[in-house]
């Protein structure tokens, strides 16, 4: 090798190790500048977290269960013609509320108004050879013409009278039966409630159990709705107390939309396949917003819950070990306490039936910036966080200058 390229190499040696010595010169004045800036940062003690707090109360909680329903009217009646023939007229419209006898539809009624009419003249015509026998027997067997006539005839008479007066029953029950298929040509609504789409027009020939409409009873209304085998104890001796009272909610499950329903009925045997058991509540319905096949959220009451803790539901926190929450010590510091949930109150609340007492105040917002012995400022909720004065102003803006003056020269 040359004079030249060993000179060459060993200019660049020097400038590698001067650069690395310049390196770690320039690193370690950073590393302890900024140990020195952790160490103050650390021994200073840092702001309470603003938290929103509630404090936990002592209530009479009552017991619910809840399950999906389906909505069944009280009454049902495929509305058919009893007898046959064309199809005069229909006196309703769909989906109008119908009394009970009000006409629905109407037969042709000729034919059978001809078969009463019928009916009637036999009844008349009997009825007139009836009056004719009682007198021949009356006069033959009254005392001054008695001594004249054989025995064998005025028998004959009196059986004959007999026999008139049931001639004269038999055509009253003909009249009584052709007036029934008579009213029969008028199809009236068996019950109070509303019509659904009929099934036939005006014009068609129709006959006995054809079918024109279905009409709904909607007022009460049943619910019915399946509860698990284990919960039936419980119903049932609930039952034997008081009534139970039930409600509907909507479809979130939180607000109730009717609240005046009553348990009406425990099914008598559990399905095998489902492992549930049937009931029925009744609910008056008075404005009707409950309608046949609707499918709803039931909530039926069991009892209530004396002096339970209650908190609100948002406090409780879970974990891969449990449930716990932030518990405000006398010190303004918040401890992690486990607690146990003893049921749903509301849409908003929960029982604890381990892990508080009436009185501790719990986090209900704000916990992910907290850890175990936390400095917090409790709030109520709603309450907003107080503005911060001048000097915690001028500490946070000495702190930023400081931490400004302690980078890296440019």
């Amino acid at each position: 090798m040359s004079r030249f390229w060993k000179i060459v190499l060993l200019v660049i040696a020097v400038l590698l190790v001067a650069g690395i010595g310049y390196r770690m010169m320039g690193g370690g004045k950073q590393s302890g500048t900024g140990q020195a800036t952790g160490m103050r940062g650390g021994g200073r003690d840092s702001a309470p977290v603003p938290v929103t707090a509630v404090t936990a109360e002592r209530k009479d909680v009552p017991v619910y269960v809840t399950a999906q329903g389906t909505v069944s009217a009280y009454n049902t009646v495929t509305v058919s013609p009893q007898v046959g023939g064309q199809l005069l007229s229909v006196n309703f419209r769909e989906g109008q509320p119908v009394k009970k006898g009000e006409l629905l539809a109407q037969i042709d009624p000729r034919t059978f108004q001809a078969q009463y009419d019928q009916a009637l003249a036999s009844k008349r015509q009997n009825q007139a050879l009836l009056a004719t026998a009682q007198s021949n027997y009356e006069r033959s067997n009254s005392p001054e013409y008695r001594a004249f006539v054989a025995q064998t005839d005025l028998t004959t008479l009196r059986n004959q009278v007999a026999q008139y007066q049931a001639a004269v029953a038999a055509s009253q029950a003909s009249a009584e039966q052709a007036k029934v298929q008579l009213d029969y040509a008028r199809i009236t609504s068996p019950i109070d409630g509303v019509t659904g789409i009929r099934a036939v027009d005006p014009g068609n020939v129709v006959s006995a159990g054809s079918s024109i409409v279905t009409v709904t009873q909607l007022q009460p209304a049943y619910v019915l709705f399946n509860l698990p085998e284990r919960q039936l104890d419980a119903v049932r001796s609930a039952q034997a107390t008081s009534p139970l009272s039930t409600a509907t909610l909507d479809r979130e499950g939180g607000n109730v939309t009717n609240a005046d329903g009553r348990l009406q009925v425990v099914d008598n045997q559990i399905s095998s396949n489902s492992g549930t058991f049937r009931l029925r509540a009744e609910f008056p319905n008075a404005d009707k917003s409950l309608w046949p096949g609707q499918f709803v959220n039931v909530r039926l009451q069991l009892g209530e819950l004396p002096g339970a803790v209650v908190v609100p539901a948002e406090a409780v926190q879970r974990s891969s070990t449990g449930d716990f929450v932030y518990l405000i010590q006398s010190d303004t510091t918040v401890t992690l306490r486990e607690v146990e949930q003893g049921g749903q109150v509301d849409d908003s609340h929960v029982v604890i039936s381990k892990g508080l007492q009436p009185g501790d105040k719990v986090v209900t917002e704000g916990q992910f910036r907290l850890k175990e012995g936390s400095k917090v400022n409790a709030l109520a909720p709603g309450q907003a966080p107080p503005a911060p004065s001048e000097e915690q102003l001028k500490a946070a803006s000495q702190k930023g200058n400081r931490g400004g003056r302690g980078g890296p020269p440019r």
